[in-house]
């Protein structure tokens, strides 16, 4: 398969951001004036002695005259000093914003209540519908959802330490059995008694296997594919799947199974080819509108967080939509390792970075 590398995907989203790597690409940034490169870097205009923002809205200067800094400390060793219109030596807005969603994120998860709108927005300092914007387009998910996955993952926690459902519920903050039981299902994957019990009927039959790339472990449940997991270690794989679901059980005599780990074998091997696999994706909603575009890309193409979190109409989510990759547990059926960085180098990985670089050059997207 050739190497040359395809098109990008998303034809509607922009092309990857630049890195502001070198002066050039800055220079052009400042003349955009690019949003995207606020916070990155400073420049300094020798004729006045002042250091700006990108993103200034003051009068631009020659080229001849620009110097660009990695920091505001380098750019006040050079002897320039900060520009009273743009204040680059304090936190920009998108800066202030973040901080003030990770004040909220703290008090969501420290709070046993879950705290009303208009307490979370007084905390940062913005009316209700502003701060209701900002921490979506920051999180990817509105302040109640994230709330809600906060209580869920408590309530996950108490049942995994031996609580009785009731106990998880009410030490997970419900105040109401009615509207925990409503939303229980969706936020567990499973009901909260099978979940206690270890996931039985869930996770019911798991094979590993082995190819090129390591060792494979496939886990269904009565719906599909459940888990796709990669590995070095089959032992660690196992382990893995049974810390989620302890009454999973191996395989054996079952024909329709072994067609589906074989298939899913098959797919690592050769991922542009595609599956037919019926899978059982669990997760939550933010999570399974990512793991949704992700499924639409192209083999042989990538595409950015940024990418997917425009295509997604929510440009300031690309950190929630790599949370969202790394928590995909259904590798190369769930094409996760076909999203790079803006500059289009390879990020983390759930099951190693060199397995994402072969599965992508199996695709032609790498050489």
């Amino acid at each position: 398969m050739s190497a040359e590398r395809k098109p990008a995907l998303l034809a509607a989203s922009p092309s990857p951001a630049p890195s502001f790597a070198d002066d050039e690409s800055r220079w052009q940034a400042l003349v955009q004036r690019d949003l995207a490169a606020d916070g990155v870097f400073v420049y300094a205009v020798q004729t006045t002695g002042v250091y700006c923002r990108p993103t200034c809205g003051s009068r631009l200067a020659k080229r001849e005259h620009v110097r660009f800094y990695a920091t505001t400390p380098e750019a006040e060793a050079a002897g320039f000093r900060p520009c009273k219109r743009c204040r680059p030596h304090q936190l920009s807005l998108a800066e202030s914003r973040q901080q003030a969603v990770a004040r909220a994120c703290a008090l969501i998860g420290e709070a046993e209540v879950a705290p009303d709108l208009k307490s979370l927005a007084a905390s940062a300092g913005l009316s209700p519908y502003h701060f209701h914007r900002v921490f979506k387009e920051i999180t990817g998910v509105t302040p109640k959802a994230y709330a809600a996955a906060q209580r869920a993952q408590r309530v996950r926690e108490g049942l995994a330490r031996g609580a009785s459902v009731t106990a998880a519920m009410y030490g997970a903050g419900f105040n109401s059995s009615g509207r925990f039981y409503a939303t229980s299902t969706q936020q567990l994957g499973i009901t909260p008694r099978v979940f206690r019990a270890g996931g039985p009927g869930v996770a019911s039959r798991f094979a590993v296997g082995q190819c090129s790339l390591g060792s494979v472990l496939v886990a269904a449940s009565g719906q599909g594919i459940c888990a796709l997991l990669l590995g070095d270690d089959p032992e660690a794989l196992v382990r893995d799947l049974q810390d989620r679901f302890p009454r999973a059980e191996l395989a054996g005599d079952d024909a329709a199974f072994d067609q589906w780990v074989a298939a899913a074998i098959g797919l690592v091997e050769r991922p542009a080819l595609g599956h037919q696999l019926p899978l059982d994706v669990r997760g939550t909603a933010f999570q399974q509108r990512v793991w949704e575009v992700l499924r639409r890309i192209p083999p042989g193409t990538t595409a950015t967080y940024t990418q997917i979190a425009e295509k997604l109409g929510q440009p300031r989510a690309a950190r929630a939509v790599a949370r969202a990759c790394a928590a995909n547990p259904l590798a190369v059926a769930i094409p996760c390792h076909r999203v790079v960085r803006r500059d289009e180098s390879l990020s983390g990985y759930r099951w190693g970075v060199e397995r994402k670089a072969e599965l992508l050059r199996r695709e032609g997207a790498r050489a």
